[in-house]
């Protein structure tokens, strides 16, 4: 009787320590059946169908594939969303067509001040710069103050000042501003009531915010967004894009998200989250969320323009309520694809 308790509770001690100290099974790193997604825009707004000219059209239209490609030979080779998002918005920065870096509309003082941010979905993390003057890309400062401070949001002077220290590239005010947007400053200085948005009449070309969602092989999403603000602002005027959760938002349990359009309207409706909240509390699709985002809360309200988003199994959306949105999508199962309308 005795021999064999004790062979049973051997069993028993020896199959809990086999169970103890198995090897743990190692992590796969293969992106198996997983796809690289990238989404970005161009800015909302701007004259209707058939108002631009056909090369004009072409040029956006060039850039923003050029944009895809770029954001694609890194995705396509392994590379994080963050590294895409990032380099996107960058060369729109660099283009002088888009409102946002080299280009932007200038404020009542005649001044580019420049918004961005930029969030990772996997580690919640988020940086931003506001009213920046100086630094040639504002998306790099933005994602210099997420990975190298332990803020979310630095503006104006502080944050040029940042960058600067950082060894990130400064140049002087006046390389922002182009004869195109002086020449509109302008006329809008000229039709603008002191401390009101420039009128419709008075900016003809689109605004030109530009952002950019991803989703990487390894199941990551990161989102950018980044804008000169709207024409006439005054000064220290900051709109949604450099607000996390506002025009910007990225999570990977749902999606990432860069909007565009009237920032006052985003902002205070926390368009961006908003998306991500239809999809984990009303369980909504991404499109569903993005649609009602755009077209049922903010619309409703008299917000005008549009978002890009992805989500954590690579659907996207594309909604807009402006006159158009400039747009591109691609991903590892699909060729690239532009619109403008």
């Amino acid at each position: 009787m005795k021999k064999t308790l004790l062979l049973f509770v051997f069993i028993l001690v020896g199959g809990w320590l086999s169970a103890q100290f198995k090897p743990v099974p190692a992590v796969s790193t293969s992106t198996g059946d997983n796809r690289w997604v990238l989404v970005i825009h161009g800015g909302a707004g701007g004259p209707a169908k058939g108002m631009m000219k056909t090369e004009k059209e072409k040029q956006y239209t060039d850039s923003l594939s050029k944009a895809l490609q770029l954001g694609s030979a890194i995705l396509s080779a392994g590379g994080s969303s963050l590294d895409a998002v990032e380099t996107v918005i960058r060369f729109m920065e660099d283009c002088p067509l888009f409102n946002a870096g080299k280009g932007s509309v200038l404020t009542e003082e005649g001044k580019a001040e420049m918004d961005a941010s930029i969030m990772d979905g996997k580690s919640g993390l988020a940086g931003a710069v506001a009213c920046v003057t100086t630094v040639k890309n504002p998306v790099t400062a933005a994602r210099a103050v997420m990975e190298k401070t332990p803020h979310v949001l630095l503006i104006g002077k502080g944050a040029d000042d940042f960058a600067k220290a950082k060894g990130l590239q400064i140049v002087d005010p006046s390389y922002f501003i182009t004869p195109e947007r002086y020449e509109a400053w302008k006329k809008a200085k000229q039709e603008t009531q002191p401390g009101q948005p420039a009128p419709s009449s008075a900016v003809k070309e689109p605004k030109g915010t530009v952002g950019c969602v991803a989703l990487d092989l390894h199941g990551n999403l990161a989102s950018g967004t980044s804008t000169g603000g709207m024409m006439m602002k005054m000064s220290g005027r900051a709109g949604d894009s450099p607000i996390i959760g506002a025009g910007t938002f990225a999570d990977n349990n749902s999606c990432a998200v860069s909007c565009t359009g009237h920032g006052e309207f985003f902002i205070r409706n926390c368009a961006a989250y908003s998306v991500a909240v239809q999809m984990l509390y009303a369980k909504k699709s991404l499109k569903d969320a993005a649609d009602f985002v755009i077209f049922d809360i903010l619309k409703a309200k008299g917000g005008e323009g549009g978002l890009i988003a992805v989500d954590k199994d690579g659907n996207i959306a594309m909604p807009f309520s402006s006159n158009a949105m400039f747009r591109g999508s691609v991903s590892s199962g699909s060729e690239p694809e532009v619109r403008i309308y």
